[in-house]
């Protein structure tokens, strides 16, 4: 066999396991969160103002770095995910009480 053979199927190994990867993330949160179109939502890495603490992180993964603030009703922190230099992120959310109330998206 050729050396190319054995490049084409590693490529078609990394896709079937990426794929049963996603496949195995989606079955993992139906079963997490009992609601379809929820979990579409999810794996489509969407974020929304009332989502939770645990379905943000469903969503995006684990953050590069967290950030809080606890004051006197509230505890205030900020997930930084996708770094791109020292201190520098794509995105930021910000939650308070374990609710999703904004994001800043670069």
């Amino acid at each position: 066999m050729s050396w190319y053979y054995w490049v084409i199927l590693c490529v078609i190994g990394i896709i079937v396991i990426a794929y049963l990867s996603y496949v195995a993330k989606e079955k993992r949160l139906l079963k997490k969160y009992n609601d379809p179109v929820l979990v579409e939502r999810l794996m489509k890495g969407e974020i929304w103002q009332g989502q939770t603490r645990r379905e943000l992180l469903d969503s995006q993964g684990k953050p590069s770095d967290v950030s809080e603030q606890v004051l006197k009703t509230k505890v205030k922190r900020i997930y930084k995910f996708h770094k791109t230099a020292k201190n520098r992120y794509d995105l930021k959310v910000t939650v308070e009480n374990g609710i999703v109330v904004g994001w800043d998206k670069k």
